[in-house]
């Protein structure tokens, strides 16, 4: 793999590089506005001194990652001598085909371009593409570094050079890609959270609990559980006569709604967006946000090292 170049440089974009820079790849960003490209060189110098700070590599492996990246606001500047493109940019279909359009105009038939995107399907991404054999999703979760899963997709007509350099290249980056059998609406990741979400905010609007112990319950308790043994391994543990008991209790009585609950569509009418708003279920007032991602993203950082070390051992 010769170069990697990533279009947009915003939280996915830029945390996408900075999983290839830090794995020895040279990569380029690309983005429109230079303001981009500045808070992105930040971004990632910050988010390597936290790699430092936890002893996960040395200031020299910091500055090395950082010699990898160029960043750039020419296209063809960016995507000359690479191999592999993905890019990061807005969920809008139009955006995105304008985009492969100009993209296989400049790249040579035999790069991979890839897509970010957390939800459009591949079919219909590469809908007006000369050669869709080319094209493949890798969808990467926020924050990239620090999460370890991409979900891979293709479609019928991806090629099996594509898919394979695809997943070799994850490897080889550190991340754990799964490779999805079919293509599915929202893919994987985003379905299961969905199921949580639509029966934890029925459940909040019911009275039942309120925001904060709902998540308290997540993470002390599923999500203790789930960080090193997955839901399939917790039903197995627990015994199948059990769940199936406790599926047939329950399955009817879970919340089957078709949309967004009232609860959310309100906030989004108030336009409380959440963090970058300031208020949305929580208010941001008093702390900072940026504290918040800090203290998020260290513990991401030594779950992660935890994880690693397991690994290791085994």
């Amino acid at each position: 793999m010769k170069k990697i170049t990533v279009i947009g440089a915003g939280i996915m974009g830029h945390g996408i590089a900075q999983v290839f820079a830090l794995a020895g790849f040279p990569v380029h960003i690309y983005d429109l506005t230079k303001d981009k490209l500045t808070n992105a060189m930040t971004a990632i110098s910050i988010n390597l001194d936290l790699y430092v700070n936890n002893e996960l590599i040395s200031s020299e492996e910091k500055e090395l990652a950082l010699g990898k990246i160029q960043f750039t606001r020419n296209l063809e500047e960016s995507l000359a001598g690479s191999s592999f493109v993905i890019e990061a940019i807005p969920e809008d279909l139009q955006l995105k085909w304008d985009l492969y359009r100009t993209l296989e105009s400049i790249c040579a038939q035999d790069v991979i371009i890839a897509s970010n995107t957390s939800a459009i399907p591949l079919t219909k991404l590469i809908q007006h593409s000369i050669h869709p054999e080319r094209f493949i999703i890798a969808h990467f979760l926020n924050p990239a570094p620090l999460v370890p899963l991409v979900e891979v997709i293709k479609h019928k007509n991806t090629s099996d050079y594509v898919a394979d350099t695809t997943m070799s290249l994850l490897k080889k980056a550190g991340k754990t890609p799964i490779f999805l059998k079919k293509e599915i609406k929202g893919f994987v990741v985003n379905r299961i959270q969905a199921a949580l979400l639509r029966e934890a905010l029925a459940l909040i609007d019911n009275g039942v609990v309120d925001a904060q112990d709902m998540d308290q319950i997540i993470k002390d308790g599923p999500g203790f559980r789930w960080a090193f043994i997955g839901p399939m391994e917790t039903v197995d543990y627990g015994g199948l006569d059990t769940w199936k008991r406790i599926f047939d209790h329950l399955f009817p009585d879970l919340n089957n709604g078709q949309s967004a609950p009232k609860h959310i569509n309100d906030l989004v009418d108030a336009n409380k967006l959440g963090a970058k708003t300031g208020e949305g279920i929580y208010s941001y007032q008093d702390t900072p946000i940026n504290d918040l991602l800090t203290e998020r993203d260290l513990n991401f950082l030594r779950l992660l090292h935890m994880k690693t070390k397991k690994m290791a051992k085994n």
